[in-house]
C-alpha cells in the first residue's frame, strides 16, 4: 500500500488522552529518548494467540482498472472485511460492498463495528479516517439479507461517486450464523448493485495479489516477562514485520490460490502490558517502514477505552523511520494497560511499540 502522496495535507486528527500524573521523560529533540533511536532495539518477548474469525481482504487489484468484483467469499461466524481500492478508470465509478444470501430463508447479519474513509485523493487521510472511525465508539446494527437476495453492507457507498484516482477504504466487522457471501466491486455510477452483481466479472489480481480470506482476525499479545523500566531500559515490541511478527496466510476464494496478507491489514492486535509496580514508564509508537497515519485505542486502569491519533498533532509521520515517534502516554507501573492496534490502509509497516523508563526532569 505504498502511494505517491499529495503534498497539501490539510487534515489533522487531534485526540487528547488523559492519564494519571507521572514524571515526565527526559526526551531528545525528536520525542524519543536518545537510546531509542537505535535501529536495533531489544525486543520484549511476547506470546501471540490468534483468535477466531476470518479477515476478508480486498486490495487487489488495488488500482481498479474496470468494472467488476475485486473479491468475494462466503462466510459464517465472525468476519472482518477490509477493502482498499482506487478508481483507476477514466470515468467516475462506485465502489460498493454487498451481502448476498443464496439460501431459501433470510439471514441475519450483525454489524458490530464499521469504519469508512473516502472517497478521497489524500490516501493517508483516507486510511487514517477509516481506522479512527472503526475504533470509535459505535452502535451495533442488524441487517436482514432476504432469501435469494442482496443488501448493501454500507448504503453510503451506493451514493458516493468515486472520481478517477480517488481511494475508498472500508473496515467492517460482521457476525452471522447463516452463510452469506461478501462481495466488493467497482461499478458504473448509475447501475443498481443488486442487478449489476449478477453479471459482474471477477477481476484478476494484480502482481501483489493482496486479497484473500485469512483465519485469525484478532491477535492477543501478552509479554512473557513483566516490564521493569529501570532494570530493562528501552525495549520494543515489533508488529507486522513478518520476522518477529509473521503475516497471516490464507486462500484467495476467487481462484483457490494460496496468498499472504503482506502487512496484516484487517488484523486487530490487542496487547496487554504487565509492568512492575512503582516504576513509571512511557509508551511510543515508532514507524519503521515509512509514512504512517492511523489510530490506537488505550484502556488504562480498567477505565473507558480512549482513542488517540497516531500521530495526534498532524496527519502522518515516519519520514525519519528510526526517529519519528508518537508519544502515547506516561503510565504508572503495576496498573492495567491494554493497547489496541491495526495496520491502517495506505500506511507503511512495520511499527514498533517502544517502552522507556520515565526520568524526573530537574
Amino acid at each position: 500500500m505504498n502511494f505517491l502522496r499529495q503534498a497539501s495535507v490539510t487534515m489533522a486528527v487531534t485526540m487528547a488522552l488523559s492519564f494519571v500524573a507521572a514524571p515526565q521523560l527526559a526526551l531528545a529533540n525528536n520525542g524519543l529518548p536518545a537510546e531509542a533511536n537505535s535501529v536495533n532495539l531489544t525486543e520484549l518477548p511476547v506470546t501471540v494467540t490468534e483468535q477466531s474469525g476470518n479477515v476478508l481482504l480486498s486490495d487487489s487489484p488495488e488500482m481498479v482498472p474496470a468494472d467488476g468484483i475485486t473479491y468475494q467469499d462466503t462466510v459464517s461466524g465472525d468476519a472482518r472485511l477490509f477493502f482498499h481500492h482506487v478508481n483507476d478508470a477514466k470515468e467516475p465509478k462506485k465502489i460498493v460492498a454487498l451481502l448476498t444470501n443464496e439460501q431459501d430463508k433470510a439471514a441475519d447479519v450483525i454489524v458490530s463495528r464499521q469504519g469508512l474513509g473516502g472517497p478521497g485523493f489524500d490516501y493517508l487521510a483516507v486510511g487514517k479516517a477509516a481506522q479512527m472511525n472503526f475504533f470509535a465508539k459505535q452502535d451495533v446494527g442488524l441487517l436482514e439479507v432476504p432469501a435469494k437476495g442482496t443488501v448493501l453492507l454500507e448504503p453510503k457507498l451506493n451514493e458516493a461517486v468515486v472520481e478517477p484516482g480517488a481511494l475508498v477504504n472500508g473496515i467492517y466487522e460482521i457476525r452471522t450464523k447463516d452463510p452469506v457471501k461478501v462481495i466488493v466491486m467497482m461499478m458504473p455510477v448509475d447501475a443498481d448493485p443488486a442487478e449489476f452483481v449478477k453479471k459482474a466479472p471477477v477481476l484478476p489480481a494484480d502482481s501483489h495479489h493482496l486479497r484473500g480470506t485469512f483465519p485469525g482476525m484478532d491477535r492477543l499479545l501478552v509479554p512473557t516477562q513483566v516490564y521493569n523500566s529501570p532494570n530493562d531500559g528501552v525495549m520494543a515490541i515489533t508488529l507486522a514485520d513478518h520476522k518477529i511478527d509473521t503475516y497471516v496466510s490464507g486462500i484467495d476464494a476467487t481462484d483457490g490460490s494460496k496468498t499472504l496478507n503482506y502487512g496484516n491489514y484487517g488484523v486487530v492486535y490487542k496487547l496487554f502490558l504487565p509492568t512492575a509496580f512503582e516504576q513509571n514508564y512511557a509508551v511510543f509508537l515508532n514507524p519503521r517502514g515509512g509514512e504512517f497515519a492511523g489510530g490506537m485505542k488505550l484502556k488504562y486502569r480498567h477505565q473507558e477505552e480512549q482513542m488517540v491519533g497516531v500521530p495526534a498533532e498532524k496527519l502522518f509521520f515516519g519520514s525519519q523511520t528510526s526517529k519519528d515517534a508518537a508519544h502515547l502516554g506516561n503510565f504508572a507501573g503495576g496498573q492495567s494497560l491494554w493497547l489496541t492496534f491495526s495496520p491502517p490502509g495506505a500506511s507503511n509497516l512495520p511499527v514498533k511499540l517502544v517502552l522507556a523508563p520515565v526520568a524526573k526532569t530537574k
